[in-house]
């Protein structure tokens, strides 16, 4: 069960990581800082997100 919970808040947390890439993205700016935060955030949220969604999936439930 805790390992669901973990890939829960894996997920949710690539998920905010995502969100804040597409916001910086959008709201432009110039200068590598920009482009950096940018590809940071999507690299990290990428990362978050697909390991949390494996461990949602690969972890089975099991009653109790």
């Amino acid at each position: 069960m805790e390992k669901r919970v973990l890939g829960i808040l894996f997920t949710l947390l690539g998920a905010v990581g995502l969100v804040l890439a597409a916001v910086n993205f959008i709201n432009g700016g110039e200068g590598t800082r920009n482009v950096k935060s940018i590809i940071i955030y999507a690299i990290l949220g990428a990362i978050f997100f697909f390991a949390g969604m494996g461990l949602v999936r690969s972890t089975r439930d099991r009653p109790s």
